[in-house]
C-alpha cells in the first residue's frame, strides 16, 4: 500500500462521524508502522477526543517511529480538546501525511508547520481533493461562519413537484427517499417556508435508524403556522425555530408555550431577510441547512445568494399541466443569460431515479 491507498482508508474512517461531529470537520486518521497498520480512528462526535487520538489510543504497539496519515491538517489550539499536535509529538510519529489544510484560522497551516519544527516529516495534499468535498460544509461554515445550504428537491422530468392538483405524493422512489433521510441526518437544519407546512404539514424528521433529527426552522414571515401542526407539536421533542417579521409578542407566546423558538427578522421583498436568518444561525453553530422548501422560498433562496449546493432527484416521470407547481418559482431571471449557474455536477442512481449534484457558481451572478 502507498499514501494515497492509507489516505483512502482514513477517508472512509473520517465518513463514520458523519452527521454527529457538526461543527466540527470529519476527521480520519491512520497509523502504520513497518508497513502494518498498527492504529486507526475517526472523530466520533462533537466534543469528543479528535480522529489522532482516537488513532493514537487504539495503536496495537507503540507508535513511535510510525506514520499517521490524517485526513486534515492537526489541529494546534486547546479548544474542547487539547491539540492533536502535542499528542503527535509526544507518541514520536516520525511522518505525517495531510489531506486537506485546515482554512481555520486557528490552525490555517500552524499544525504542519509545528510538527515540521521539532523535526517531523510533513507530506501536504494528498488526495486532497477528495479530502476538501469531505469537509465542503466545514469549510464554508469555519470561514464564512454562515451555514452551508443545500437546495433539495425531487421533480419528474417534466420538471414537476406536485401534479396540478397539488398531489405530491410520491414522485420518487423508495432508494431516493431512503437518500434524503440520510441527508437529514447528515446537516445540522433542515429549513421550509409556511406555503410547505400549510400544504403538506410535514414532520421534517429523520426517519433514519439510528439517526439524528435535524433542527427544524420554519420560514414564516406573517406567522402563519398552525399551532396544530406536525412541526409546533412536537417541538418540544425535535428544536424548532420559526423565523418571522411578526413582533407581537402575544402571538409568539403559543408557539413558545409549545416549545418553538422566534427568531424576529427585518423584513425583505415581503418576507424574512434570509442573509440576516443566515448569520443568526450561524451564531448558533448550525453549520448546514437542507432546504426543502417549495417554489417561493427556494427563488428567494437563490435570489439573495444563501444557496451553495442544488440537489435535484428527477423520476422518470411526467406530470403536465401548465398550472403543476415547479422547484423554482418566483419571478424568475429575464434571460437566458442571467440565469443562475452550476457547477461541478455530479450524477448518482438511485433506483429507477437519477440525482444530480451541483455547486451554485456565485461568480455568475444573474443580471436581474
Amino acid at each position: 500500500m502507498n499514501d494515497k491507498d492509507y489516505m483512502q482508508l482514513a477517508l472512509q474512517l473520517a465518513e463514520k462521524g458523519l452527521g454527529w461531529t457538526a461543527p466540527n470537520p470529519m476527521v480520519g486518521a491512520v497509523i502504520v508502522k513497518d508497513g502494518q497498520i498498527i492504529g486507526k480512528g475517526w472523530h466520533e462526535k462533537y466534543g469528543q477526543p479528535h480522529a489522532e487520538r482516537n488513532a493514537l489510543a487504539s495503536c496495537t504497539e507503540n507508535p513511535k517511529g510510525g506514520v499517521m496519515y490524517v485526513t486534515l491538517e492537526p489541529c494546534c489550539h486547546y479548544g474542547k480538546q487539547p491539540p492533536c499536535v502535542d499528542a503527535i509529538l509526544d507518541a514520536g510519529i516520525r511522518r505525517v501525511v495531510i489531506g486537506s489544510a485546515d482554512p481555520n484560522p486557528l490552525v490555517a497551516g500552524k499544525g504542519a508547520a509545528i510538527l515540521r519544527a521539532k523535526g517531523v516529516e510533513v507530506t501536504e495534499h494528498v488526495l486532497q481533493e477528495e479530502c476538501d468535498r469531505l469537509n465542503r460544509v466545514f469549510f464554508h461554515y469555519i470561514t464564512t461562519k454562515r451555514p452551508f445550504v443545500v437546495m433539495k428537491y425531487a421533480m419528474t422530468m417534466d420538471g414537476k413537484i406536485a401534479a396540478y392538483t397539488g398531489a405530491s405524493k410520491w414522485i420518487t422512489g423508495a432508494e431516493s427517499r431512503n437518500h434524503v433521510q440520510q441527508l437529514r441526518h447528515r446537516y445540522s437544519g433542515i429549513m421550509v417556508g409556511v406555503g410547505t407546512v400549510l400544504v403538506d404539514d410535514p414532520s421534517l424528521a429523520c426517519h433514519m435508524t439510528g439517526g439524528k433529527n435535524p433542527i427544524r426552522i420554519l420560514c414564516d414571515s406573517h406567522l402563519r403556522t398552525p399551532l396544530e401542526a406536525q412541526v409546533v407539536a412536537t417541538a418540544k421533542d425535535i428544536p424548532t425555530i420559526l423565523a418571522t417579521c411578526c413582533t407581537d409578542v402575544t402571538r409568539h407566546a403559543p408557539y413558545v408555550k409549545a416549545g418553538c423558538r422566534i427568531l424576529c427578522l427585518k423584513e425583505k421583498d415581503g418576507h424574512v431577510d434570509l442573509n440576516q436568518l443566515m448569520e443568526r444561525l450561524g451564531q448558533e453553530q448550525i453549520d448546514s441547512i437542507l432546504l426543502e422548501g417549495g417554489g417561493t422560498l427556494n427563488w428567494a433562496a437563490l435570489e439573495s445568494g444563501i444557496v451553495q449546493q442544488v440537489q435535484a432527484y428527477i423520476a422518470p416521470k411526467l406530470f403536465g399541466g401548465s398550472m403543476a407547481k415547479t422547484p423554482v418559482e418566483g419571478m424568475g431571471v429575464p434571460s437566458p443569460a442571467a440565469a443562475f449557474h452550476l457547477k461541478n455536477s455530479r450524477l448518482y442512481r438511485l433506483g429507477d431515479d437519477i440525482l444530480i449534484e451541483s455547486e451554485v457558481d456565485h461568480s455568475c451572478s444573474p443580471g436581474l
